[in-house]
């Protein structure tokens, strides 16, 4: 199938774009960083996300998986703002199959800086507008909203050891997910599933059972 994933230079997105080519997908990269991925399958493009009038003209995306992302740095009109225009420029249309929003368990629980999370809190009621209205196409839209995972935006916390074991005591499983296990979970509600829908996943290890948000000052 045909996917868009933006921001995916690195991280969660770039995690997820090798999943769908390594199962044998046509992915579409938009990052304002410059191309981190070398696969025949694969196109980059270098804009932000929102800068409306350089965004590419593309046709028949069949899967779009909106990964941008920042935090403390125009939450809401990167994690929000372009994650609409982007969706109604590409997803709503006849030949989508699934969009995927990539929210954040703090839009669940609040615990995070004050503008990230109502950018993620407004993604979760997105996802619920989109799935009503591509369900006429068969399509399916949800939101996955990890807790934490293991990326270099995180780095500040997991390299403070008192930070991390703060973070640990508050995750009954003792450890934070890896991209790739977020890329196996984008890939089975994008192409496993067909019936899910305007659904909110949250997949953080247990964490939001303690509502405690812990990070460097």
């Amino acid at each position: 199938m045909k996917v868009l994933v933006t921001g995916a230079a690195q991280g969660i997105g770039r995690a997820i774009s090798e999943f769908f080519l390594n199962k044998g997908h046509e992915v579409i990269g938009i990052d304002r960083q410059e191309k981190g991925i070398d696969h025949p399958k694969y196109t980059h493009y270098t804009v932000d996300v929102r800068d409306k009038a350089h965004l590419p003209a593309l046709s028949d995306i069949e899967i779009l998986i909106n990964n941008a992302g920042t935090q403390n740095e125009d939450d809401i009109d990167v994690n929000l703002k372009a994650l609409i225009f982007i969706t109604e420029k590409y997803g709503v249309q006849k030949n989508i199959r699934s969009v995927l929003n990539i929210g954040s368990a703090s839009g669940h629980t609040g615990a995070e800086f004050p503008e990230y999370c109502a950018s993620k809190g407004g993604v979760m009621a997105y996802t619920k507008n989109v799935a009503m209205r591509i369900a006429p196409f068969g399509a399916t839209c949800n939101s996955l909203d990890p807790g934490g995972v293991i990326t270099p935006l995180n780095e500040c916390v997991m390299n403070d050891p008192d930070l991390w074991n703060e973070i640990m005591n508050e995750t009954p499983l003792k450890r934070w997910a890896t991209t790739e296990e977020i890329a196996e979970w984008a890939y089975f509600l994008t192409v496993t599933n067909k019936f899910c829908t305007g659904q909110n996943i949250l997949v953080d290890g247990g964490e939001a059972i303690n509502y405690n948000f812990v990070w460097k000052d």
